[in-house]
């Protein structure tokens, strides 16, 4: 839970890295926050996406953020993420990008963030 909130916290963090495990568990709570709230505004109001598209707007640029800096842990441009705008092969190809490990010791957007967590 608490990548959830590091990312929400740095929500305009564009620069640094993002490692597998904070992006795709800020996925997953963010998928599951989405669900809760759609099924908030299907019985409560009437299947008008009130609540969800509050929430959408909220965790935009958080959203981003992540991503970014996801793609600079990968040695890519945070201007990657401009190719999901493809239909299906630039869904493909950042799915790719997000899943790829990361670069190894420090490369043009900071030092690895594994080698960080784990000198904690």
């Amino acid at each position: 839970m608490h990548w959830y909130f590091d990312v929400l916290r740095n929500y305009v963090g564009f620069g640094g890295r993002a490692t597998r495990t904070e992006f795709w568990m800020f996925t997953l709570f963010n998928a599951i926050v989405s669900v809760i709230a759609n099924l908030i505004d299907y019985l409560l109001l009437n299947n008008q996406p009130i609540v969800n598209s509050i929430y959408s707007l909220a965790v935009l640029l958080p959203s981003l953020a992540v991503a970014v800096r996801r793609l600079h842990d990968t040695g890519r441009t945070g201007w990657w993420v401009l190719i999901g705008l493809i239909p299906v092969v630039g869904w493909i190809v950042l799915l790719i990008f997000y899943c790829t490990d990361s670069q190894e010791n420090q490369n043009a957007y900071g030092p690895n963030p594994k080698e960080t967590t784990e000198a904690k």
